[in-house]
């Protein structure tokens, strides 16, 4: 799939690459692939999440290819952009996910999906891997969402209902006065990891993202890593409509995404929970979303370093 954005607009420099050029060309097999999952419809509240993938790939063009502080050109590794799975709602979607996804962990070292809302967790973690008893999760998410039925609000609570270990969930984050004590229970009775965001005013997201790492990794487990923006402070993820003031920094989530894309055993990560319809001016969700591409992606270039 080619590249639609339109970047007439912006200065063009020979010698300043432009990061969503990264993406033109579909390959077979890469380092990392691509895939907008723009699920929206059993979202707990009004949601325009289906037009956030395209966002997130215009806002790429804002960015460059370049890492200074790893001193990673991320030329150096092969990208293709899958394009988007159409109607990944409800039962038929999520097989129309699980079919489009059937072969990804086998040509691509890393997949990125992007949401749509936090509902596709499931639907792409079950759609990589048919046995979830052998893949862990690490979410960072200001909510539990191990809701009952089926929504943005229940992807955890299905994995686990699917055959993934509660043991090999470890959530990051979790906001308080944004869950119920009742969901917070089940976290507990089904062995949850749950770092608190109080903790992180105490430990740095290293520290964190290093235990929540060998956690789930332990045995050599694959591991699928969500990463819910409305974990950051709402002046951050204003198009988050579930994010509260007071959660994490763009940096602290910028920096979870590179730590997870430089573990070998992490296979796949998803960006959800934005309303690009709902962003402010500067589009600062959007480009948040786009630097945690770029920091997963820079993390990939260090595993093959």
């Amino acid at each position: 799939m080619e590249s639609q954005v339109n970047t007439s607009n912006l200065a063009h420099d020979p010698k300043w690459q432009r990061a969503n050029t990264l993406f033109d060309g579909a390959r077979n097999s890469a380092d990392i692939g691509l895939v907008g999952v723009p699920a929206f419809e059993t979202c707990l509240s009004k949601s325009s999440a289906n037009l956030t993938p395209d966002a997130i790939r215009a806002a790429l063009s804002r960015y460059s290819t370049y890492s200074g502080a790893n001193n990673i050109e991320l030329n150096g590794l092969t990208f293709s952009d899958l394009g988007d799975i159409q109607n990944p709602d409800h039962e038929d979607g999520e097989k129309r996910v699980a079919t489009f996804l059937k072969d990804v962990r086998k040509n691509y070292k890393l997949l990125i999906a992007l949401g749509g809302d936090n509902s596709i967790t499931y639907s792409v973690a079950a759609g990589l891997w048919p046995d979830l008893s052998k893949v862990s999760l690490i979410t960072l998410d200001a909510h539990h969402d191990l809701r009952d039925g089926i929504s943005n609000g229940s992807p955890v609570w299905r994995l686990i209902q699917s055959g993934m270990l509660g043991k090999n969930i470890v959530q990051i984050g979790i906001s308080d006065f944004a869950n119920s004590k009742a969901y917070a229970d089940r976290a507990i009775e089904n062995g949850v990891t749950v770092i608190y965001r109080d903790a992180l005013r105490k430990r740095p997201i290293s520290d964190v993202m290093a235990e929540a790492l060998e956690i789930a990794g332990s045995g050599g487990r694959e591991i699928y890593v969500d990463l819910d923006v409305d974990v950051c402070d709402r002046s951050v993820a204003p198009a988050c409509p579930a994010s509260v003031p007071g959660g994490i920094s763009a940096d602290e989530l910028r920096q979870a995404a590179h730590l997870a894309g430089s573990d070998i055993r992490v296979r796949a990560i998803d960006i959800t929970e934005i309303d690009s319809s709902l962003d402010t001016e500067d589009q600062r969700t959007v480009r948040l979303a786009a630097l945690l591409v770029l920091e997963a992606a820079a993390g990939v270039a260090k595993r093959k370093n």
